[in-house]
This record gives C-alpha cells, structure tokens and sequence, in this order.
C-alpha cells in the first residue's frame, strides 16, 4: 500500500466522527455490540452509543504505527472524563493500566507515556485551557501543562496509604483548585496546584466534589458512605493582598438533616448536575435524588426496580437537559427521557459490569460506557 493511499484512509477515518456526532462506523476502530444492545458475550472496556442507548459499539482500539492490531479492551475502568472544551476529547482511567485519552474515539485511544501505571483515581481538564489537565494517582496529584506529554507532582501525601480521591476545577477561575482525601480532607489550590491549604476536614473519605455550572462559588461534595454536603468558596483569588480570604468556607451546610427521610445507605455512587439548569443528582446504590435549589428539597425519582432490588452502579444526566436521566447495574442500561416518569431498560451490551456513564455535551445523543470485568 502507498504511502499516498494510507493518508487518504486515515483522513476518511478522521472525518467519520465529528463534533456534531455522525456516525461510529468503522471496520478499522469498532466492534460492533449488537443491533439490540444485547450482546452479552462482547468483553470490552469501553463502548459508545449514538442514539440515546439503543445500540452499542466497543471502541477501544489504540492508535499504532505499525500494523499490529492493539486494544484497551482488557481494561477496567477507574474514571471516565471529557474535555470540557472539546467533547470529542476524552480521558479513561484504568485500574492499575494508568491513563489512555483520545482526541476522536474513531482514530483510537492513546497511552499516557508520563504517568505511572497505576489506578487513576480520578482526571480533570482545565475548563479554559485544553492543555492543562490533573490526575489523582495514589496519595499524588499530577498536573501537565502541555497536553499529556510531561507531567509534575504538584500534591503528595506523605503517608503512603492515603488516596487523593477526587479533583474539582473552577471553571471562572481554574487557578482554582480542590482535591479530596481518603482521611477526609479539602484541600484547596488558588495557583493550579502550586501550594495548598486544607479549608475541610470530614470524619471519613471525600469520594466526590463537584462545582455548581450556574455559579463556581458553590460546591457539593459527599463522603464515601453519604454524608452529601454544599459550602461557598471564594473565586476571585487574590493571592498577595486576599490570601486568607482565598481559603475562608462559608455557609458549611451538612445536607444531613435534609436528607434523613430518604434511605441512603452507605453505598455512595455520584453526585452531579446539570450544565444548563444546575439540577443536582444524587446517586447511591439504591435510589437516585433530584434537587432543583441547590439541596435545600430533594425529589426521589421512582425507577423501575424496588429500592430494595435497586443495585446503581453509575449514573449519568443530559447536559443540556435534565429530564434525560441515565443510570447502569451490573447487567443493565436504564433510560428515562421525561425525568423519571417512564423508564427504557436494555441488557448492557457486554459481560462486563457497567461502571462509567459519560454523556456528551454536544451531542447528548452520544454516551460513553466504562466496564470493569467482575471477579467469578
């Protein structure tokens, strides 16, 4: 084959998928899952849909320079994240693997050379500089400033059995930064991860912070076994003349009393929002909860299961509209598009136990699927 003939195959693959979400299909980069999203013998790590769930496509090819076919499909997925820029661009951590990215899933995922092959606990990009990304990898945080090619330590712990368990970015000002800990710590950044300040420190781990769309003052966070609770923190930092300011939390709010009327267990599995109304979601192993202001009422939106047979393992919200609500278990894909009134249930188009949903924000049409394969 020419090397003119091998351009013009990969130009073709690149204009198969573009922002606006056309089509999946290549024979170079997909597997195909089955017409009916019931394939149940497809063992992969990562699959995509473009119409909502009803079909699947594992595409977890790498991109090689030589012929030699290579896969991520053996992965387990520890985090899935898109480039809040560029929807295309996404980021899959791995349990023990490290981290793959890929700038169009059609061309292939990429290996991360720089960082260690470890579990990647969680992984941000800068919401205003494509370049800069973080990675939680143990009881570190790593930043690039140039597109995954170089990495530096910018946060370590120094007792080795801690984790840095989840990063949040201000998406006004992401010289802003927040990291939670295993012990229980926030710890917080106003110069991208330079120094650090603890502004919280809770009774047990930090699995999740996240920042309000609507306004990056207030930020949401929850513990391993659900305590869930809001806090303001400055965002116009002022490192010189504010610099106590910058770190102060104000209206600390434990949800607590909130939510005790609510059964949730201690199987945490994510808080989120939604971009466009800021509609905070709040899923545990066994219910998924809707709030409209901000956590002060909470809505327990009825899924099919009883709470009793209920088994979440990850869920998802439409950015651009919060009545389309996502969630997965071990064996199955659930869909409401009316916000919990009627519910579309299809068998997970793998073996594998659903861990990750990742809907685009472009095209909300288009979700993203990370596995883990369950030990027998």
């Amino acid at each position: 084959m020419s090397q003119k003939t091998v351009k013009i195959i990969i130009s073709l693959a690149a204009l198969a998928l573009t922002v606006s979400g056309c089509s999946f299909s290549t024979t170079s980069s997909s597997t195909s899952a089955g017409s009916n999203s019931g394939n149940s013998g497809t063992d992969s790590s990562i699959f995509v849909s473009e119409n909502n769930g009803d079909t699947w496509q594992s595409l977890v090819s790498v991109a090689t320079i030589n012929a030699r076919p290579e896969t991520i499909g053996s992965l387990n997925i520890s985090s899935l994240t898109m480039d809040p820029q560029d929807s295309r661009a996404i980021y899959a951590g791995s349990y023990d693997k490290g981290l793959y990215y890929t700038y169009n899933i059609v061309n292939g995922w990429n290996p991360v050379a720089g960082l260690p092959s470890a579990t990647i606990n969680d992984v941000k990009v800068d919401p205003q500089n494509k370049c800069i990304i973080y990675a939680a990898i143990a009881n570190r945080l790593y930043r690039s400033a140039d597109c995954s090619r170089n990495w530096t330590q910018v946060y370590f712990d120094n007792n080795l059995g801690i984790q840095v368990t989840t990063i949040a970015i201000d998406q006004y000002n992401p010289r802003n930064l927040y990291i939670g800990t295993s012990r229980g710590e926030i710890i917080k950044s106003i110069n991208s991860g330079d120094s650090w300040q603890t502004i919280q420190r809770l009774d047990e781990e930090v699995a999740r912070i996240i920042i309000s769309p609507l306004d990056s003052r207030l930020l949401f966070g929850a513990t391993s076994h659900n305590d869930i609770f809001s806090f303001n923190s400055n965002t116009d930092t002022d490192a010189v003349s504010a610099a106590d300011r910058n770190f102060v939390v104000e209206n600390w709010w434990d949800l607590h009393d909130v939510l005790k009327g609510y059964n949730l267990g201690n199987d945490f599995k994510d808080i989120t929002t939604c971009a466009k109304d800021g509609t905070v979601f709040l899923a545990t192993g066994k219910i998924i909860l809707r709030s409209a202001d901000n956590g002060n009422t909470w809505d327990n939106i009825k899924l099919i299961p009883s709470t009793d047979d209920a088994v979440i393992t990850a869920m998802a919200v439409n950015p651009q509209n919060s009545q389309d609500i996502y969630y997965v278990t071990n064996t199955a894909f659930y869909r409401t598009l009316d916000g919990g009134a009627t519910w579309t249930t299809k068998k997970l188009p793998t073996s594998r136990a659903g861990r990750f949903l990742l809907v685009d924000f472009n095209n909300p049409n288009i979700i993203y699927l990370g596995t883990i394969k369950l030990k027998n």
